[in-house]
């Protein structure tokens, strides 16, 4: 599609280093002869409304309930109308940006904005976004910290913006929002295939650690009334009396970001075990901090599971691994290797009844989080070591195909993000005239997309089976 589109006939030099050359027809303005920034009074029957790092800018309720740091008291908090454009100060920079579909309040560190006349805020909300993904607004930061930026309305008042005819903007806008629409429907749909492999890897999960390789085993009862039968030679065993040591992350002043730096020792965390990929991340600490946090080293085969936040997930430390410590979002458990191996024990707590126990007993802590003595319970079925490598030997080769598939699956997801994101690029800063496709789009009902990456919806058998289409036309 991106490639049928043509250029405008003439371009010149905007001034604009993120910007580059825009269509000659097109002005150039500061933000604050475009916007005004409002301060408005909340209301009795106003709902919080939050600004998502994907652009979307809603209740709160809509999306998600939890993991939000709660204000004890709503101290400055504002009025925010649908229309608005919303910007994050502190998130800006990872792109949240949006106009809000919801009338409520937010909080202060939001800059609510409004659009004066010949002016469309969905227009701006996406060249807003542009300036995040080329680093423009990171390149502006005052330095409050690494990884973040305070970007105010005071600065994004002084910013040059392109300024096209506002039929223009509104053309620009439809066009980008009817793409972004198909598009994230048609991740959704592989989201949702994700999940169906992740279920039929679960079964196959379940059977290999409860049963074994042989239907035929003779059975005894396990004591445990939800884990009900098992074979008749395992054993069962609290996960407490299969490791040899186990240390939970650093909590308190122990490790702070502050102390991250750019070179040194890793500092692994959820990222690398919620991926089971030790070779992605960029956190790490100094030798001399290192030295001090020994009791927090990791070495290879030791078994690392998230406690907070996305829990349970669990991961094998392999030997390519760089040297390092976990931070205090993982517990750290080095196996007894007599009793069962690293990658039986990472298989056998990613089954479905593991997985239950977890979260059944994280409701009922403070955090909906795990700790060392929730985990120390876990009760695992055991087969002998021998019957161990050769489970996980079947199991590696059963998952292979579901394995390889899901791996596609995100590799596709991967390159319609990439394919989002340059066309949006193009169309905003004016490299792409889609003018004459916006007008030729068919009049659609508007939607937001308030799933997250992990919230996905699994639909009707009907759903489930279309979910194997592997092409979209965009100018449908």
């Amino acid at each position: 599609m991106r490639s049928s589109l043509p250029r405008y006939p003439a371009y010149k030099d905007s001034g604009v280093p993120w910007l580059g050359i825009v269509p000659e027809h097109w002005d150039l303005k500061r933000a604050k002869w475009l916007f005004q920034k409002i301060d408005r009074t909340t209301r009795p029957q106003d709902r919080v409304v939050t600004c998502f790092r994907d652009g979307i800018v809603t209740l709160r309720e809509n999306r998600r309930i939890r993991g939000f740091t709660e204000s004890l008291k709503e101290i400055g908090y504002q009025g925010v109308r649908r229309g608005d454009l919303v910007i994050h100060a502190m998130d800006a920079f990872a792109g949240a940006v949006g106009v809000s579909d919801s009338d409520g309040k937010c909080t202060p560190v939001y800059s609510v904005c409004r659009p004066h006349r010949q002016v469309s805020a969905h227009f701006y909300a996406h060249i807003v976004r542009e300036m995040a993904r080329s680093q423009w607004i990171t390149a502006l930061a005052k330095g409050i910290r690494e990884r973040s930026t305070d970007f105010r309305f005071d600065g994004f008042a002084a910013q040059l913006l392109p300024v096209p005819p506002k039929h223009e903007q509104d053309a620009l806008a439809r066009f980008l929002d009817h793409v972004d629409r198909r598009i994230r429907r048609y991740i959704r749909a592989k989201r949702r295939l994700i999940a169906l492999l992740n279920e039929q890897k679960q079964v196959l999960i379940h059977r290999a650690v409860t049963r074994g390789l042989d239907s035929s085993v003779r059975l005894k009862p396990s004591g445990v009334e939800w884990l009900g039968e098992v074979p008749e030679h395992w054993e069962v065993k609290r996960m407490k009396e299969l490791v040899k040591e186990s240390v939970a992350g650093p909590y308190g002043s122990s490790l702070t970001k502050a102390m991250y730096t750019r070179h040194g020792y890793r500092v692994y965390g959820q990222q690398q075990v919620i991926s089971d990929d030790f070779n992605i991340g960029d956190y790490y600490i100094s030798p001399e901090r290192f030295a001090q946090m020994q009791r927090y080293q990791v070495f290879p085969g030791d078994v690392l599971v998230s406690v907070m936040g996305t829990v349970g997930r669990v991961a094998v430390v392999p030997e390519s691994a760089e040297p390092g410590i976990i931070n205090p979002r993982l517990v750290r458990y080095r196996p007894d290797e007599s009793q069962v191996q690293a990658r039986y024990l990472q298989l056998a707590m990613q089954g479905s009844t593991s997985q239950a126990q977890l979260r059944e007993a994280a409701k009922g802590t403070t955090m909906e989080g795990l700790n060392m003595q929730i985990l120390g319970k876990l009760m695992l079925v055991i087969p002998p070591l021998k019957e161990q490598g050769t489970i996980l030997y079947e199991w590696h080769d059963n998952s292979y195909v579901l394995t390889s598939a899901e791996a596609r699956v995100r590799r596709e997801i991967n390159l319609l993000h990439e394919y989002r994101t340059r066309l949006i690029a193009d169309v905003v800063t004016g490299k792409l005239d889609v003018r004459e496709a916006a007008a030729r789009l068919p009049e659609e009902p508007g939607e937001t997309d308030f799933s997250s990456a992990e919230e996905v919806a699994i639909g009707d058998t009907d759903e489930r089976a279309a979910l194997a289409a592997s092409t979209v036309d965009f100018n449908a």
